[in-house]
């Protein structure tokens, strides 16, 4: 089981409104400077938003959603300091309610 550290928010807040898209190219620029391997994602529309266990966390998202999923707290805790209208948490996959594959969104 793998532990998985996201930010959620309205699609249209992370991937028009936000200026993400340049905080994930350079994330993905200095990954590579360093020889690591990418470990974040951007899905839009995560089933995993939707687990039972997830529900008290997640429920002021509003939908359709979109998170930036990381197997990196420290990258994820950024996001949320740089973004600040993001829903914040984490989860264990796979799980009963959550298959791997990224949590069913990648």
């Amino acid at each position: 089981m793998s532990t998985y550290h996201f930010v959620a928010a309205s699609e249209a807040f992370l991937t028009e409104e936000e200026p993400l898209e340049e905080v994930l190219r350079e994330r993905v620029r200095h990954y590579g400077e360093q020889g690591k391997a990418i470990d974040f994602w951007l899905l839009k529309r995560p089933a995993f938003l939707e687990a039972p266990e997830l529900a008290a966390q997640v429920a002021a998202v509003p939908r359709p959603a979109a998170a930036v999923v990381s197997s990196d707290e420290t990258f994820i805790t950024f996001l949320k300091l740089r973004l600040e209208y993001v829903c914040k948490g984490s989860f264990e996959a796979p799980s009963s309610s959550i298959p791997d594959a990224l949590a069913a969104g990648a």
